[in-house]
Formats: C-alpha cells, sequence, structure tokens
C-alpha cells in the first residue's frame, strides 16, 4: 500500500506520493519531454489523478455485472436489397486515365529485370 498524504486540491481527496523520478519515468515512457521545474508540478497533478482512480475502490461493484457499454447498442442497418449497379462505363466515367475498362494507377514499385 502506498503511503498517502493530504491533497492540497481537494480536500476529500488523498494523493499518492510520487517521486521526481516516478514523473520522469512515466514522461519517458509517454515520449514526453518536461522542462526544466515541471516535475514537481506533476507530482502533485499526477498524485492527485491516482488518488480519484483509487477512490473508485471504495464503490460497492457486487451487484453490477462486468459490461464494455453502459447503454444497450443497435446495428442501425439499412434492409440488404438488391438494386442496380453501375455499369462499367458509368464507373469509369470520372477515371482521369481508364485502360483497357479499367482504372490505371501510377506504379508505386519499380519493376525488377
Amino acid at each position: 500500500m502506498p503511503p498517502w498524504r493530504p491533497c492540497a486540491t481537494r480536500g476529500y481527496t488523498r494523493a499518492v506520493t510520487l517521486t521526481r523520478d516516478d514523473v520522469r519515468h512515466v514522461a519517458m515512457l509517454a515520449r514526453l519531454g518536461l522542462e526544466p521545474g515541471e516535475e514537481d508540478y506533476y507530482v502533485d497533478q499526477l498524485g492527485a489523478i491516482l488518488a480519484h482512480v483509487d477512490r473508485l475502490r471504495e464503490v460497492d461493484t457486487e451487484s453490477i455485472p462486468p459490461t464494455a457499454q453502459v447503454v444497450p447498442l443497435e446495428n442501425r442497418m439499412r434492409d440488404d436489397e438488391a438494386r442496380q449497379c453501375l455499369s462499367q462505363a458509368e464507373a469509369l466515367a470520372n477515371a482521369p486515365e481508364p485502360r483497357d475498362g479499367c482504372f490505371a494507377v501510377p506504379a508505386i514499385q519499380e519493376a525488377e529485370p
């Protein structure tokens, strides 16, 4: 169990005690550059965030079933009805360079000899 200290931002939360090394480690993992002196600011900020997350452990969730979505989801899909599709000429009408009934596109790789 980590040590606790009162949080200055909210009276009802307890901030986790972090060190400047912890903040530098998290910043390195997140690929964030910290300016000199920012470690002290983020020690308090991250500690308060962790305290809020830790408060969730106090909530009784025994009677709540696990779920990934809190509201029911419905697929709103149209009926799959067969209908007339584009002809080949219509599909190629706006192509910049149709060739032999197909779309011609520039090569992205050079051919091997």
